[in-house]
């Protein structure tokens, strides 16, 4: 007897099972970075769904670290390859003490000393048990978190990550620019 799938999940009295529904499991159910959202550098809300199909570069900074120089390739990066799917977000995190405490200092460090226009998140924890979820998530799937400040993880048009580096990997390299091609150049799923 074929019967249909509401009757079945409502039971023949038309309540409500009382075991609960055992969500789907496999690539549907799968999580992307499109389900993680940070708070900005402003006090809203930056959702990573928002920039569901592009390719995102999510990089932890700081203001006060002798890498604080890439935030200029950052920016050249997020300006040149912008138009052909590429979104380069900030991370702003205290976790290496070398950040300033508070939002709005780090916002102005980066529009007057680096012009920075690519989206930033507010401060966060990126490593350890206090890490923000998107890179609890990170670990969980590439076994990577960042060791010091301006690690990257690139994510695919697909919402997964597809290559994670150190703060010693140029945002213009070779081994960087190499992976933004090749993902860029990746249909969206």
């Amino acid at each position: 007897m074929d019967v249909p799938r509401r009757t079945l999940l409502l039971g023949a009295a038309g309540t409500a099972l009382a075991r609960p529904v055992i969500a789907a499991t496999g690539p549907a159910a799968e999580q992307t970075a499109w389900d993680f959202s940070f708070q900005d550098i402003d006090g809203g809300k930056l959702d990573l769904g928002a920039y569901r199909g592009r390719v995102l570069m999510v990089v932890n900074t700081a203001s006060f670290c002798g890498f604080t120089y890439q935030y200029e390739a950052l920016e050249a990066l997020h300006k040149r390859l912008n138009g052909q799917g590429l979104t380069v977000i900030g991370v702003p995190t205290q976790d290496f003490d070398q950040e300033s405490d508070s939002n709005a200092q780090v916002k102005k460090f980066c529009e007057v000393s680096y012009g920075i226009d690519f989206p930033l998140a507010g401060l966060s924890h990126v490593k350890g048990a206090q890490a923000h979820p998107f890179y609890r998530w990170v670990k969980a799937r590439k076994n990577w978190e960042p060791a010091w400040n301006f690690g990257k993880v690139v994510i695919g048009r697909n919402g997964q990550p597809v290559a994670c580096y150190g703060s010693s990997d140029e945002p213009s390299g070779p081994r960087i620019t190499a992976t933004l091609d090749a993902a860029l150049k990746m249909a969206a799923a």
